[in-house]
């Protein structure tokens, strides 16, 4: 038999209360009023075309095909539709205010700092012993070994294993310092000796070094990154307070 369990506002606040969920909740509310406000000021409006535009391209990515689909997706989420339009016009307002603010000094920014983008496709096996990552290492050196083979033999979760311990395309800033230091460093293809940090000791192949281009991807990133820049700054400028209701 399904029992009916009542959850009020005041329980969800209490909870968040006692999660320590609080300060980030507030720092979310006062992000979204300080968007509001700097492009009221700016004259930044959001019309209802892309509004639906938006809330498409949102369904179409949480496979909300049929629109009983998405009235379940509301009622879980506890969101009228009038609420899911608000949610997605603060996500259109905050888009286009991140390229009013920055659009225009992506480029300056870009060359700047374009080392930062460099990235480095890797692969990693993580050994808790120094003298067998070692070992490995100068068996691969030697050509007694290739690397694919050490991941099978010495990768724990199969996921992982089954790709040879792939790790993507990540920016310096994606590795830590002692990791990044030895893999830009390097000349690819090469496996990097042993690295010892906190969680083991890394045997490293790098496959390829990429040199950035500013294309539509890394652009948007930049705005995004910016922005959020911006908007710490102003979040830690003000003074909020709380006053329980």
């Amino acid at each position: 038999m399904t029992r009916t369990l009542n959850i009020t506002s005041s329980d969800i606040v209490h909870h968040l209360k006692l999660s320590y969920q609080v300060p980030e909740i507030i720092e979310a509310i006062a992000s979204q009023k300080i968007i509001q406000e700097a492009a009221q000021e700016a004259k930044i409006t959001v019309t209802p075309e892309e509004i639906q535009q938006q809330g498409d391209t949102f369904r179409l990515t949480q496979k909300l095909v049929k629109a009983q689909d998405t009235l379940i997706w509301l009622e879980k989420h506890s969101l009228s539709e009038h609420d899911f339009e608000a949610s997605v016009c603060n996500q259109i307002l905050a888009q286009k205010l991140a390229h009013h603010l920055f659009a225009s000094q992506v480029e300056q920014f870009f060359y700047q700092n374009q080392l930062d983008y460099v990235t480095a496709v890797t692969y990693e096996v993580i050994f808790n012993d120094k003298d067998v990552a070692l070992e490995m290492f100068y068996a691969v050196e030697e050509g007694e070994i290739c690397f694919p083979d050490i991941a099978r033999m010495y990768i724990p979760e199969p996921e992982l294993r089954c790709v040879y311990g792939y790790q993507g395309s990540k920016n310096r800033k994606d590795f830590c310092p002692e990791i990044a230091a030895s893999v830009f460093a390097a000349t690819p293809p090469q496996i990097l000796k042993p690295i010892v940090t906190s969680k083991g000791v890394h045997l490293i192949w790098l496959e390829e070094i990429l040199q950035p281009k500013l294309d539509e991807k890394l652009r948007e990133k930049i705005i995004s990154e910016l922005f959020s820049v911006w908007l710490k700054k102003e979040n830690d400028s003000l003074k909020i307070a709380f006053k329980s209701d």
